[in-house]
């Protein structure tokens, strides 16, 4: 997730939030590896519930009911320099999220192990509290 989030971040996660409120896009998340629930992950979500996502061209492109015909997914949170690599194309379940990594081109994400359920997703940060340069809230983003 660099250069948003690094390794040693000490992260304040709201675990509650998501049992009155649906995860959006963009939202970062964290949640338990599909293959291995003892490890946890932390993604930004780029597809939702129902949603059918596809991966081409240095892009993300989302299709649902709004955009039939797909909306190309503006990523403002990305460094220039990042690479969305890969040619998938999936169709979310009514409880699955597409997430991907902010550093796409090192991130182990959707586009390797697929969906993740909802039931998967712990929370999401809201407070960094380590390094201390860093310390602050985690505004959400808005797409």
């Amino acid at each position: 997730m660099e250069s948003n989030f690094l390794d040693k971040d000490y992260l304040i996660v709201d675990e509650i939030g998501y049992r009155f409120n649906e995860p959006k896009r963009g939202d970062v998340v964290i949640f338990r590896y599909p293959y291995d629930t003892k490890q946890f992950f932390i993604k930004r979500i780029v597809g939702l519930p129902g949603e059918t996502i596809e991966v081409k061209n240095n892009s993300v492109i989302i299709y649902n009911r709004p955009n039939p015909s797909g909306m190309i997914l503006m990523e403002n949170y990305l460094d220039l320099f990042q690479q969305t690599l890969g040619a998938d194309r999936i169709k979310l379940d009514d409880d699955e999220y597409f997430v991907m990594g902010d550093n796409r081109l090192q991130s182990h994400d959707s586009r390797a192990f697929g969906p993740v359920k909802k039931s998967l997703i712990i929370g999401r940060p809201f407070l960094r509290l380590y390094p201390l340069n860093r310390v602050g809230t985690i505004a959400r983003v808005e797409n």
